[in-house]
């Protein structure tokens, strides 16, 4: 019971985690607070935003004098399409750049803290107060979150000098930041988690790197290896090319095209699909698209409206439609890709209709939901047995 005046009614004493909701965002918010406090006071994370101002700097200056360059020999490079203007090309290059070390950065932000605080003694002092351990994980990894959108805010110079350059639409820029934001919290997520499950900040931070790189790396090997071992069938029939001569064929001349034969099922300029549709095996890469959707850079590319039907385009522009295109070339499988299959042609470019990326961000939310909730019950007390060598106060 608390101490009370006299003639007043006795009151209970606080319990952990009463207060409700607004009590609850309160106790989020003092961590954060004090983590960010904490942050500032730091001078690698000032030195960091510098050398990331400065790369970031370099890599927009050389595509636009290397676009300047192009254009002095009116030569466009391939990736550009017939896109006029340097801004598409530089901010997709900021961006990939941006997202790669954002990768890179967001793990050494959060792998570290739980566990340091751990190390450092300090963690006991959050716990043994009116803290929850669910306001402990939340506080330190959106104080983690923001130091990793501090590097995306230091891009944005840059990135406003590609919007001036003009070709890129409003939407397009919108969903692009806001999806880079997202994943920069996922990692963020799967560092606070791994550290509260670690005993050592080394081994967290390097198994963070670690997760990081299934994601980046793994899905793509994965993919590949699925890819090998997803056989299945597929209806098609035969495709022809009206622009093939020979030199001896009994009803043309020499040098005049081969004719068209009959049962053609499909034709557009001079290929052709012709005779009865039988079943051939080929790879069914439709079945393992599911992990390439868990790459960030898929996730990010395959969400970007790009605005235009696949009438108006004979083949992706940029780096992140590029990206987009072989997902989506990939999640079709053979009946959109394989020649004639179902006896059509191939698209040659698929349009946006069934998005791939929520695919790939629900099952990295999964994980980083899955460790976090696990580094939460590690982060309760009291607790029953703790790991040798670990420092309580």
């Amino acid at each position: 019971m608390t101490m009370t005046q006299e003639g007043s009614t006795p009151q209970p004493a606080l319990e952990p985690g009463t207060g409700g909701f607004g009590g609850y965002v309160d106790g989020v918010l003092g961590v954060v607070g004090m983590e960010m406090r904490q942050r500032l006071r730091s001078r690698g994370w000032y030195i960091l935003l510098g050398l990331w101002f400065v790369i970031i700097g370099i890599v927009t200056g050389l595509t636009w004098w290397s676009w300047l360059v192009q254009e002095r020999n009116n030569q466009m490079w391939d990736m550009a399409g017939d896109r006029s203007g340097p801004g598409p090309l530089i901010f997709e290059l900021v961006l990939a750049f941006v997202l790669l070390f954002g990768l890179l950065v967001a793990p050494a932000l959060s792998a570290n803290a739980v566990n340091g605080d751990r190390a450092a003694g300090t963690l006991a002092i959050l716990q043994v107060t009116l803290l929850r351990p669910g306001q402990i994980l939340w506080g330190k990894f959106l104080a983690s979150w923001i130091a990793g959108l501090g590097f995306l805010v230091a891009s944005v110079p840059f990135l406003l000098f590609a919007i001036v350059q003009g070709g890129l639409g409003f939407t397009q820029i919108l969903v692009a930041l806001v999806m880079l934001g997202i994943e920069i919290g996922v990692v963020c997520a799967l560092g606070v988690g791994i550290s509260a499950l670690a005993n050592r900040p080394l081994f967290s931070i390097v198994v963070t790197y670690l997760v990081v790189a299934v994601f980046v790396f793994g899905t793509l090997i994965a993919f590949g290896l699925g890819s090998m071992v997803s056989e299945g069938p597929v209806r098609a029939n035969q495709m022809g090319f009206q622009d093939v001569y020979y030199e001896n064929y009994s009803d043309a001349k020499a040098g005049d095209p081969m004719p068209i034969p009959p049962g053609v099922t499909d034709q557009e300029g001079d290929r052709y699909c012709y005779g009865p549709l039988q079943e051939q095996t080929t790879v069914r890469t439709d079945r393992v698209a599911w992990m390439l959707a868990m790459n960030p850079f898929v996730v990010v590319a395959d969400s970007i409206p790009y605005g235009r039907a696949s009438a108006d385009r004979q083949r992706p522009e940029g780096i992140f439609e590029i990206i987009s295109q072989g997902a989506r070339y990939a999640q079709a499988g053979p009946d959109a890709t394989y020649p004639c299959a179902n006896g059509k042609l191939d698209t040659g470019y698929l349009d946006q209709q069934t998005p791939l990326w929520p695919l790939g961000l629900g099952l990295q939310l999964l994980v980083a939901a899955g460790i976090v909730a696990l580094g939460w019950r590690a982060v309760r007390t009291p607790a029953g047995k703790l790991p040798r060598g670990t420092r309580v106060a």
